[in-house]
């Protein structure tokens, strides 16, 4: 059996086949930057790293995008109530979460793309939706004629009637229908604007993800991801728009992440119940927050509480215990897989029931992940592969060490997709010299790049610097960097 994916767009457990045998294209929806990043907001994210992690351990090549909203009116709101810029405002917030998600081990996109970035492709896309009748101008904003999209409603499953329900959708009496929703904002006083044919204005929310995705992974992917908010309307809209645009299916595989709850309530900012990321990791480990955000399945609702962490703490020193306990094993043993090879026929009857405990954890782990990510499945199948071990550590009859070490390697290999265990070496330490060795080498392969005019490979290692608050300069004498304070 190979791994399946319950598809939101079907409502069905489906076969994944990838667009392109070995390779996954994913966009997943990130944050609008007008604060912080609350621990269900986390959620999402986390999962969207899990996800990744997984089909890289299963041998895809996986490029993940994940946009940051950095216009809205939300930010401009807000901006105005602190007295500064919605651009100082979404640059504050942007820094601030990529520091919150790195913190909990959540590795960058491939490309993250800000909004106010992919102004001219947002104003194409535009364009192209108004020369096919499906979009109309009226005072130098543009809206999205929903009627003119047959298939409208088919993510969400909602009646035409029903169709305004829990929708962001402003009150404007010009509009056709009341359903129809802004691709372009006329301009208003003191706001941010750009220009475009039908005036200055901005972008609406929905349009910004549809041209973001076609932009950096084309115009069909295969795993698009966001919370189950995010459903209706705005993933609704954006297949509305890009599929009218394409006359393609904007994405294969729709997953969405079910809600965090608090005292039995959907945490979020609008319920004022919500606890930011960065304060719950003061107060806890990045791998207990992790442990406790996969301990259900992604579509189950999950209920945030202090014993639950406490329980993530418990478990995870058990782990960390066990993990621990085994690791002089690898580093007399370090290549377990070879040695397991070579075990003598007459071992003991704990030894081999080691060895079939790891061989267990294996499958079940994979059979887990494989049955649409079933992170809950796959982390008791670690625990009990850590029962086996202590079992046998406290056993008089003998277990080889070779035996150990392997469970050692399995272990680490397994926990470390999940992202709940983080391996410390005494010998791992960078040193400023090193650090600055390994960067300039960076900007070697980056400037091979260019000669050969790579440009998505030397885009790509710009950008994956400046997510790590390294800025790359170029001039006629070279490459130079420094860190982004």
């Amino acid at each position: 059996m190979g791994l399946k994916i319950y598809n939101s767009l079907s409502r069905q457990l489906e076969e994944f086949s990838p667009l392109t045998d070995g390779h996954v294209s994913m966009y997943s929806c990130g944050p609008t930057v007008y604060d912080y990043i609350h621990i269900g907001n986390a959620r999402t994210a986390l999962i969207t790293d899990i996800i990744r992690r997984y089909l890289e351990y299963r041998g895809y090549a996986v490029k993940l995008v994940q946009n940051l909203t950095d216009i809205d009116d939300k930010i401009i709101a807000r901006a105005k109530t602190l007295g500064i810029s919605s651009g100082q405002l979404a640059q504050t917030n942007g820094k601030a979460y990529f520091e919150d998600t790195q913190r909990l081990g959540i590795q960058p996109a491939d490309v993250h793309p800000k909004a106010t970035e992919h102004i001219p492709e947002m104003i194409e896309l535009i364009q192209m939706l108004i020369d096919k009748g499906a979009a109309y101008v009226i005072d130098g904003s543009v809206y999205y004629r929903v009627n003119s999209f047959n298939e409208y409603g088919k993510l969400s499953r909602r009646k035409p009637e029903d169709l305004l329900a829990g929708a962001r959708v402003e009150v404007d009496e010009r509009k056709e229908d009341p359903r129809d929703f802004d691709m372009w904002k006329a301009a208003k006083p003191g706001e941010p604007s750009w220009d475009s044919p039908w005036g200055p204005g901005r972008p609406g929310w929905h349009i910004e993800c549809s041209s973001m995705a076609m932009k950096h992974l084309g115009e069909t992917i295969d795993i698009h991801a966001g919370g189950e908010d995010l459903l209706f309307p705005h993933h609704e809209n954006e297949i509305a728009q890009s599929e009218l645009a394409t006359g393609k299916p904007f994405a294969k595989y729709w997953v969405h992440v079910a809600f965090l709850k608090i005292d039995g309530r959907r945490m979020g900012k609008s319920e004022e119940n919500f606890i930011f990321l960065r304060e719950a990791l003061d107060r806890y480990p990045a791998e207990v927050i992790r442990h406790f955000l996969i301990s259900a399945h992604y579509r189950h609702p999950l209920d945030y509480s202090l014993e639950s962490l406490q329980k993530s703490e418990s478990a995870l020193k058990r782990l960390n215990n066990c993990i621990e306990s085994l690791q002089k094993y690898h580093e007399e043993i370090p290549d377990a897989a070879e040695i397991d090879n070579a075990t003598p026929f007459n071992v003991s009857e704990t030894n081999m029931n080691l060895l079939s405990a790891i061989d267990t954890m294996q499958s079940r782990f994979t059979a887990a992940m494989d049955a649409d990510f079933n992170s809950a499945q796959a982390v008791g199948s670690i625990f009990s592969l850590v029962s086996q071990v202590n079992k046998a550590i406290g056993s008089s009859n003998g277990v080889l060490p070779n035996t150990f070490a392997s469970a050692y390697r399995k272990l680490t290999e397994i926990c470390q997709v999940l992202g709940i265990y983080t391996i410390n070496e005494d010998n791992t330490d960078t040193t400023t010299e090193n650090f600055d060795a390994l960067i300039e080498l960076l900007l070697e392969i980056r400037q091979g790049a260019r000669d050969q005019k790579d440009w998505d490979t030397s885009d790509k290692i710009r950008d994956r610097l400046k997510q790590l608050n390294i800025e790359i300069k170029d001039t006629h004498e070279g490459s130079t960097w420094k860190f982004i304070t």
